[in-house]
């Protein structure tokens, strides 16, 4: 596949500013798009230090600057369906299209002791569903209309292991719960915007070794997390962008509706 494939393409990433997220721009920068990214905190990547050691201090728009794209970075709250529709109108303004979305921007809150199914704080609940499935919805509702005019369209979801398979101890119920809503909803997108010229897939990513959760693993143990993990190693954020390299070109014309685990390096069609 030549490494500018999507040259002429405009790509969104929200949750963008570090972590999965920035991966995920940068592969689509380096792939020939032009990149927005969408962030409630655009230099999020500040909060931990690890992650900023990471990336340098660099903030994610000048990052993809160096493969000669053009880039910006737009602050916005998913879980605010008028904000989400008007930077992305702005983007499509800006940029000319939007022709690749995937939808990064997420997590969960709370311990696993304080987030069981039967007693989660229903605030908790609330804002965990509203930042991780609606921000998805609210996402692709903004986007697919700019996709239609196109007549072509990729969009990738974000999911988990945890919307896949519940934790032996319950915990995180919450956000168990939302990433699962993500994988139907993104069967259900798929199955309306597949005539459209529109690939709608999902990712689901288990343990993934960003410079945030690098630290929190060490202090966990991480034999204890990764024995039953084919490799026996965490994810990278990269294994992540790779298999987002194959769902946003023309390599995945022929899929949609489909949810990919990515776990210690292996993917799962």
């Amino acid at each position: 596949m030549s490494a500018k494939s999507l040259n002429g393409k405009t790509a969104i990433v929200t949750g963008g500013a570090r972590g999965i997220g920035r991966a995920y721009a940068l592969r689509l920068a380096q792939l020939g798009a032009d990149v927005a990214v969408v962030d409630q905190n655009v230099r999020s990547y500040e909060e931990y230090d690890a992650e900023n050691k990471l990336v340098g201090g660099t903030p994610a728009e000048e990052a993809l600057r160096k493969f000669g794209r053009k880039a910006e970075s737009y602050t916005c709250d998913v879980t605010e369906e008028d904000s989400v529709k008007s930077t992305f109108d702005q983007i499509a303004a800006e940029f000319g299209s939007i022709d690749i979305v995937v939808c990064n921007a997420g997590g969960g809150s709370g311990t696993p002791a304080t987030t069981l199914a039967s007693s989660v704080d229903p605030s908790d609940f609330t804002a965990v569903v509203e930042r991780n499935l609606y921000g998805t919805y609210f996402t692709c509702r903004a986007a697919v209309p700019h996709m239609r005019d196109n007549g072509w369209g990729r969009i990738i979801t974000v999911s988990s292991q945890a919307g896949r398979r519940a934790d032996r101890g319950g915990g995180y119920a919450h956000y168990g719960a939302a990433k699962a809503g993500i994988i139907m909803y993104t069967k259900y997108l798929a199955q309306e915007l597949g005539p459209a010229g529109i690939t709608v897939n999902c990712v689901a990513p288990g343990y993934i070794a960003t410079g945030r959760l690098s630290v929190m693993f060490e202090s966990m143990g991480s034999e204890s997390l990764t024995d039953e993990v084919a490799l026996r190693r965490f994810g990278t954020p990269e294994d992540c962008a790779d298999v987002l390299q194959f769902l946003a070109t023309d390599q995945s014309s022929y899929v949609t509706g489909t949810v990919i685990p990515i776990d210690g390096g292996t993917t799962e069609f």
